[in-house]
């Protein structure tokens, strides 16, 4: 088994855990503010990978601290508006919107490259907005600012997939993964005391749970996979093998019930939605991923 294939497949057992986490997040938004939550989680996430990789963190100088506060940067404003946007938005909704990175993935490349977005890239963006259209009710026009919060979310995700490929070639990527981490969870902290240490908190069996889940799983294990599997393999295929992502999180937010023991209903304009994004992705991802193939340039 190749290098290349150990990361690819890493990446898509990660991309499972993300798409478990949508409905995990909403559950848990019933009981603590989104702040408090984000502290707790990534805290306990950078606790968890400095103790695995203790030793990396002896590696730490200057232009480290710059990249990961950078990536941190990027990360926390994805969990953030994330999290935030959905307390008005759905679990599929959200995972749906927050896969569209891979879609911006391509374009944020081309503009730091000096370069003009592919043709079949602009029509990725075109097909995946009209997928959010149809997942948004369609013709009810009833796309919300939980909605809107989210796709800033993609925006950051983007940015961040990018910058963990130049800045990998630099630094140890383990203790870029930690410091991002903890770069998150302090942010994270400094709003929860600015915004929502007044507010209601309840701390019971599922939040633990859902903290050990989303911080151990999703954070700890899978953004240090994340970071260290993208230096196998390029930023457009990590995108591409995440654009399963809204159909993991679709499948478990209609099996995962909610707060109230309810799952989400499916229906045939979600179906369209999920349909029409995943064409966006795959002809804007597939595309320049055989470009660089042909001319063999891949990052």
């Amino acid at each position: 088994m190749t290098r290349k294939l150990k990361a690819d497949l890493s990446l898509l057992a990660i991309t499972v855990v993300w798409g478990a986490s949508f409905p995990l997040i909403k559950v848990v938004l019933e009981y603590i503010p989104a702040f408090a939550y984000l502290s707790l989680r990534f805290l306990l996430a950078a606790a968890v990978l400095a103790a695995i990789y203790h030793r990396n963190l002896k590696k730490i100088n200057k232009r480290a601290l710059k990249y990961g506060c950078i990536l941190g940067s990027f990360m926390f404003g994805g969990m953030a508006f994330q999290v935030v946007g959905l307390y008005t938005t759905s679990a599929s909704n959200s995972g749906f919107i927050t896969g569209l990175n891979v879609v911006i993935v391509p374009i944020i490349s081309a503009i730091l490259l000096k370069k003009k977005p592919e043709r079949a890239a602009i029509a990725g963006v075109i097909v995946a907005f009209a997928g959010i259209f149809f997942m948004s009710g369609g013709l009810k026009f009833d796309f919300n600012i939980g909605d809107l919060l989210t796709f800033i979310c993609a925006i950051c995700w983007a940015f961040q997939i990018v910058f963990i490929d130049r800045f990998t070639q630099y630094e140890d990527a383990p203790l870029l993964a930690i410091m991002q981490l903890l770069f998150t969870g302090l942010a994270s902290t400094v709003l929860w005391v600015a915004f929502d240490i007044g507010k209601p908190m309840e701390f019971n069996l599922t939040v633990a749970g859902i903290l050990l889940v989303t911080a151990v799983l999703g954070s700890s294990l899978a953004y240090g996979v994340q970071t260290v599997a993208q230096q196998y393999t390029t930023p457009v295929h990590a995108s591409l093998i995440f654009t399963a992502e809204p159909v993991f999180a679709l499948v478990f937010a209609l099996i995962i019930p909610n707060a109230d023991g309810l799952g989400e209903a499916p229906s045939l304009m979600k179906i369209a939605g999920c349909l029409l994004i995943l064409a966006g992705m795959m002809v804007s991802e597939l595309r320049i991923g055989k470009a660089e193939k042909e001319t063999g340039c891949a990052e």
